[in-house]
This record gives C-alpha cells, sequence and structure tokens, in this order.
C-alpha cells in the first residue's frame, strides 16, 4: 500500500468503528427516549391491577387486534378476533391461537406494541400471554388469553387502538423455571 494512503485508509477505520459503535448504541438509546417521551408504543412488562375506573358508557373505543410470527418463528399466531368495540373502564377477555406446525417443541415469546404510541398509556393489560414465555409441542395448538381494560381517561381523540403481537422464537435461550409449560391441545 502507497503510504499517502495510510492516512485515508486510518481515518475510514474510524469511521466505521464509530458507525459500529453507534448503530450497537442505538437500541438502547432509542428505548431510553421512547420511555421519556412515550412515544413508542410499548405496552407495560407487567400485569395492570383490576382496579379499573369507573366505566364509560358515553363513549366506544375500537380495539384492533394484529398478530404476526417473526420471519424466523414457524408458528401460526392469529386474534380470534380483528376488532372490538369496548366502553373504557370494562373489563374484557380475548385470545390469540397459536398452532406449531413443526414436529418440535418451540418456544415462543411474544412482544406487544400498540398504536397510536401515546395510546399505550392507557391501554392495561392484567393478565397477557406476553409476560411469560410460551412452550408447544410439535403438531399441537393453544388459546392465549389476553385480559384487558382500556383506562377511561383516553384522550378523546382516540377512538381506535391498534394492538400487535409480534411473536419470536425463543427456544434457544430459553430458562424452564421462569417459563410457562404449556403443551397445547
Amino acid at each position: 500500500m502507497a503510504q499517502h494512503h495510510k492516512p485515508l485508509v486510518g481515518k475510514l477505520a474510524i469511521i466505521a468503528l464509530a458507525m459500529f459503535g453507534f448503530g450497537f448504541a442505538l437500541v438502547p438509546l432509542y428505548d431510553v427516549f421512547c420511555e421519556v417521551t412515550g412515544i413508542n408504543g410499548k405496552t407495560s412488562n407487567v400485569a395492570a391491577t383490576t382496579d379499573a375506573a369507573q366505566i364509560d358508557v358515553s363513549r366506544e373505543v375500537t380495539i384492533e387486534f394484529l398478530a404476526r410470527p417473526n420471519q424466523d418463528m414457524p408458528w401460526v399466531f392469529k386474534p380470534e378476533v380483528r376488532r372490538m368495540k369496548v366502553h373504557p373502564g370494562e373489563i374484557h377477555i380475548m385470545n390469540y391461537i397459536a398452532e406449531n406446525p413443526t414436529s418440535r417443541m418451540i418456544v415462543g415469546q411474544a412482544v406487544p406494541s400498540v398504536s397510536p404510541g401515546q395510546a399505550a398509556l392507557f391501554f392495561h393489560k392484567i393478565e397477557c400471554f406476553c409476560f411469560t414465555q410460551q412452550q408447544l409441542a410439535g403438531g399441537k395448538d393453544m388459546l392465549m388469553p389476553l385480559q384487558f381494560y382500556v383506562d377511561p381517561a383516553l384522550p378523546a381523540q382516540f377512538s381506535t387502538i391498534t394492538l400487535n403481537y409480534t411473536l419470536y422464537d425463543v427456544t434457544s435461550a430459553w430458562s424452564e423455571p421462569d417459563s410457562q409449560t404449556v403443551t397445547g391441545e
């Protein structure tokens, strides 16, 4: 390599390392930003209490349910119903359906998001399959319940909330003592 190229190669190497470091730091920085501003649409990872406020029967909110397995997750994963009208403060239960078409046991973990992001603060999950890892034997299926309510303090500008779950295969990272074991029906 010619001597006059060494400073350029050094600068390019430093730029490449800086870009890698920045890319690596983006996820935690994004999480902090979203937690501070509340705009990501992430729901809580812990169960809400059942001390729901008074039911607001003068108002209806449409909840849309979406589901998709991650590209590396072979399960069929879908909501039992696509949309539901609720009164803020009412507690509802609905199910997601999971099917493992493979011949092996797979452990799944669902990650929720709510859209619009500001509405996530008002969507409360009392019980959710997303709180635990789900083990499903090959060729089996199961219902995964979600119990929730919409806080009556939801601003009037929100008439529709979309709840989306992405399901990931976490079999390789699975640790049985912290997991819920479900063999399917």
